[in-house]
């Protein structure tokens, strides 16, 4: 223990910074799993890793959210204080998705251990708890921004994403829980209910995605520690594909009306299969953009996940077109993608064990800004 945590004073410091952006190694984690799990050809040995992977996040789900309480407690000022930061309140967001993403794994990964019925309920369980607490997300960040934070349109950045994206992850999140129900009578309102669910992160998401393009033309990149988050945008992008192509297949079963079922399936495919085209578009932009900032220095802290989880959701969308036509090209790419997140990944993960467990720097209390001198 003496080598760990070595740039903190005391041991409540380690609970000391614990803002709602740290959900977002949580989801990177789950997703890991949840695409490898998803992926064509996988095969016994990729879902054993899924499997870990998913205890993994569970693992870290687990002791975030011990973390999280007692930050309230010990810290209470500085929690209520999250609120109130412009930029800080988007990560609210963060949190519903992390529990969603470990209750998709419970089914995509974790059957070998749970069992199929403990899994679903599991899985059942915690998308209803990330369901209410990201539909509370999704409302009460926009109002604060409408009513109370100040922001302009230079300050447009990725994470306005975050508090709108969990409704999709439910949207997406529900494709396991549709196919273990196999068409049983709760399945059609869920279905109803994950369509909606989409909608309500679709269309502001696009609202969002036009102002952050408006002020990358007109203020250009900005700070290198904010451009991870240009990434965010593949978030609500790979999710609405996988949600899109997922429930049209499993709506397409439920419609007594055979062509209207097949018309389903093939209206979520196309749609599913556009959104990702533009999913590429923005991939290769932000791509040079990254590695050019890389070049230049990019200090790392937590918004480096932001090369995670929207990269395993494009991953996961990718993976749905391959599965449902059977294309070797879609394969292919699902894979490289894959192999993108594996190594983003691995990249933070390290760093952040490193940052926050030996050196203890990512979880050091807020220091006041030193004052300056007057003559």
């Amino acid at each position: 223990m003496a080598h760990l945590f070595q740039e903190l004073e005391s041991p409540r410091d380690i609970v000391s910074n614990i803002t709602p952006n740290w959900f977002a190694s949580v989801m990177g984690t789950g997703i890991v799993g949840n695409a490898l799990a998803n992926l064509p050809g996988s095969g016994s040995v990729g879902h054993a890793i899924g499997t870990a992977v998913w205890v993994l996040a569970a693992v870290m789900l687990v002791v975030l959210v011990v973390a999280t309480i007692a930050h309230w407690v010990l810290f209470p000022r500085t929690a209520v204080g999250h609120h109130r930061n412009p930029g800080m309140v988007n990560f609210y967001g963060a949190p519903p998705m992390a529990i969603m993403t470990v209750g998709s794994g419970a089914l995509y990964c974790g059957q070998p251990l749970l069992g199929a019925d403990l899994a679903w309920h599991v899985s059942a369980v915690l998308w209803l708890i990330g369901t209410v607490l990201g539909l509370y997300a999704a409302g009460s960040v926009p109002y604060l921004a409408f009513t109370r934070l100040k922001v302009g349109p230079e300050d447009a950045f990725g994470g306005w994403l975050m508090p709108l994206v969990p409704p999709m992850v439910s949207a997406a999140g529900a494709v396991p829980l549709l196919a273990h129900l196999q068409g049983r009578a709760p399945a059609q309102d869920l279905l109803i209910v994950s369509f909606l669910l989409m909608g309500v992160t679709f269309f502001p998401a696009v609202i969002i995605i036009a102002l952050l393009w408006n002020r990358l033309v007109v203020h250009k990149v900005g700070a290198s520690g904010k451009v991870p988050t240009l990434w965010i945008v593949l978030g609500p992008l790979g999710q609405t594909a996988t949600a899109a192509i997922g429930l049209s297949q499993q709506g397409s079963h439920m419609l007594t009306d055979a062509m209207a079922g097949s018309a389903l399936a093939v209206l979520g495919l196309a749609f599913g299969t556009v959104v990702l085209g533009f999913a590429l578009l923005w991939a290769l932009v932000v791509g040079l953009i990254t590695i050019g900032t890389v070049r230049g220095g990019m200090p790392f802290n937590l918004t480096w996940w932001s090369f995670t989880f929207p990269v395993g959701t494009v991953t996961t969308g990718f993976a749905g077109v391959a599965n449902v036509t059977g294309s070797t090209l879609m394969t292919v790419i699902a894979w490289l993608w894959f192999a993108l997140l594996a190594f983003a990944w691995t990249t933070v993960a390290v760093r952040t064990f490193h940052g926050a467990i030996i050196r203890g720097s990512l979880l050091a209390p807020p220091r006041p800004a030193a004052a300056t001198p007057t003559r």
